[in-house]
């Protein structure tokens, strides 16, 4: 189910914890108008929507569209790094003849596997994907650095991202 803009602010303003009165103040607008806003009687004009989504920790295109934008790599300090087994690794393919791959794995079981030697037929199996060193990748993240870590465009079109949130 899609959500709507409306949703979608409430939902972020919620994670924030803000009030409705904060993002109205915040904004120079009526408490009255966010609330118009998140029970989708009207939208935010679109002038306030840059400082919005601001306000909102996301991109304007995340706020209107609802799709998360790949985020740009970053070093974390040590006192703002996840515990391994709160992140996620996440790995995109969309081939250029229309097939997409998406995998989605917590780094604790990438974590246990590269420890045990395992393989991950659902990375190793992939022609795209098999020259990626899973290794390297948590190396990266032990060293704090989280987003968008690999991507590459073949030249048959074929396109492959890999980020750690």
């Amino acid at each position: 189910m899609e959500t709507t803009l409306g949703k979608r602010i409430a939902a972020l303003r919620k994670q924030k914890e803000l009030r409705q009165d904060d993002i109205a103040q915040l904004l120079d607008v009526s408490p009255q108008a966010v609330s118009k806003w998140e029970n989708d009687q009207t939208c935010p004009d679109i002038g306030l929507l840059p400082k919005l989504a601001q306000i909102l920790g996301v991109t304007t295109d995340e706020l209107l569209s609802g799709k998360q934008a790949l985020q740009e790599v970053r070093v974390l300090p040590p006192e703002e790094r996840k515990d391994i087994k709160d992140m996620l690794l996440r790995i995109i393919v969309d081939s250029s003849d229309g097939d997409k791959v998406r995998i989605n794995l917590p780094m604790a079981l990438v974590q246990v596997a590269l420890d045990m030697g395992t393989e991950m037929p659902q990375i190793s199996g992939k022609e795209a994907l098999k020259n990626i060193d899973l290794n390297q990748i948590m190396e990266l993240v032990r060293q704090g650095a989280i987003g968008n870590l690999v991507e590459v465009e073949s030249v048959d079109g074929d396109t492959v991202r890999i980020f750690v949130e």
